[in-house]
């Protein structure tokens, strides 16, 4: 595997063309390090394997934009449009999400093939300045900026069960000047009317919007995420075998599949270790917990005598916060411990819990056609986490960004910020 790998994003200033063709590459780089075996295998019904989202990435602007906007384009291979639809029930029949790590032929090459193919007839259509398909292109490049981070999460979740821990790529850390964020401490926040949501002419998905009023409460949330040190003082007190502490559905949850602490936690002996992208590491007391489902993010705030945010505080408390942190342009590939003051690790390092289930905002409709189908249609027994990871392209994250989860998932960067009512 390849140990020099470049993960910057794509720079605001760049023109349409640019930003599609880095936008691009850089999925192409992610992929780069593995081998043919290693991106063709499925490790479980819920991630794909990395050859699948070469190819469905590139399905995504065939079918949405060329087809529509590209009369002389023909199709790759029309067989595609069966094997590499994701859920688009409007487009058509699909290979089922299940087994798509059965689909050893077409191979790496031929689908590197598909996305030149792809890419040079998106830059002709772009160079003719064609301003019907803006606003699908910019979807598509948001789409496939999603899809770098899924296929970080699934590629790290097949090299976990192999037996040699294999590195994806070497550990960045930040140095000797990374300082750790100390105590943990609080920040108020008084009660009101005010407005959430997307309002403004920059890209954002259907779900986050339309903007609209809400109270809030008057409430406190912490200045970081919870530490790894913090989540193993729970695991001590026997917090996975304590069912008050537990959702009823969360605890038959971990009880039936034997949780006894987050994802990739190994111990060995008296000592923790963690799988990571950069292998398997001892386990850092000061970087933030990742890898929890939102049962386990429930359980321990209820025995840290607090809760989770909702959705409305955590965008409330973000409103002045700069998106910047621990992305995908960091290279890390990992939660950083918490530096500095005031609140921290609001943007990238894990994505956060919150106690909001993913609903439709009042006002909300979906898009008209297939591209309707993209976030409405999944508003059912999942939960909201806000604020990006160190998976995330640094220009694709906002405050308004609302990623979710079914609660029992745990293989996405899902970590924990604790929050109280004020009374």
């Amino acid at each position: 595997m390849s140990n020099l790998i470049t993960y910057g994003a794509p720079t605001p200033d760049l023109s349409r063309l640019d930003r599609f063709l880095a936008v691009r590459a850089l999925t192409e780089r992610l992929a780069a390090p593995l081998s043919p075996e290693d991106q063709t295998v499925q490790s479980m019904p819920d991630a794909s394997p990395a050859k699948w989202h070469l190819a469905h990435t590139t399905w995504f602007f065939e079918t949405f934009v060329l087809r529509t906007h590209s009369p002389s384009y023909r199709a790759f291979d029309p067989a595609y449009e069966y094997l590499f639809n994701s859920y688009y029930e409007a487009v058509g029949p699909r290979h089922p999400r299940p087994q798509r790590g059965m689909i050893t032929r077409p191979g790496v090459e031929e689908i590197l093939a598909y996305r030149r193919q792809v890419t040079e007839a998106m830059v002709g259509l772009i160079d003719r300045g064609n301003d019907q398909c803006a606003a699908l292109v910019e979807l598509g490049l948001h789409h496939e900026q999603q899809h770098q981070e899924l296929l970080l999460m699934d590629i790290k979740h097949l090299l976990s069960l192999n037996p040699l821990k294999p590195v994806y790529a070497p550990r960045r850390d930040g140095g000797d000047d990374e300082t750790p964020g100390g105590p943990l401490s609080w920040v108020e926040f008084d009660s009101g009317l005010t407005s959430i949501g997307h309002d403004s002419k920059d890209f954002a998905f259907d779900n986050e919007g339309p903007r609209h009023r809400v109270w809030i409460e008057p409430f406190t949330l912490a200045t970081r995420l919870v530490t790894c040190a913090e989540y193993a003082a729970f695991i001590e007190e026997d917090g996975y075998r304590r069912p008050e502490f537990w959702l009823s559905a969360g605890w038959d949850c971990a009880s039936q599949r034997g949780w006894e602490a987050p994802l990739y936690w190994q111990r060995d002996g008296g000592r923790w270790s963690v799988f990571t992208l950069g292998g398997l590491q001892p386990l850092r007391d000061d970087e933030p917990v990742c890898h929890v489902s939102g049962y386990e993010a429930a359980a321990f705030a209820k025995w840290a005598g607090k809760r989770l945010p909702r959705e409305s505080e955590w965008e409330v408390a973000a409103a002045d916060v700069p998106l910047t942190g621990n992305m995908l342009d960091s290279g890390r590939l990992h939660p950083a411990p918490a530096s500095g003051r005031g609140l921290r690790q609001m943007i990238g390092d894990v994505w956060e819990w919150t106690a909001s289930p993913y609903v439709a905002y009042p006002g909300y409709r979906e898009p008209p056609g297939a591209i309707g189908e993209y976030n409405g249609k999944f508003m059912a027994n999942q939960m909201v986490l806000r604020g990006g990871c160190a998976a995330t392209p640094a220009d694709h994250i906002r405050t308004t960004y609302r990623n979710f989860f079914p609660l029992d998932a745990r293989w996405m960067f899902g970590g924990i910020r604790l929050a109280e009512d004020l009374r």
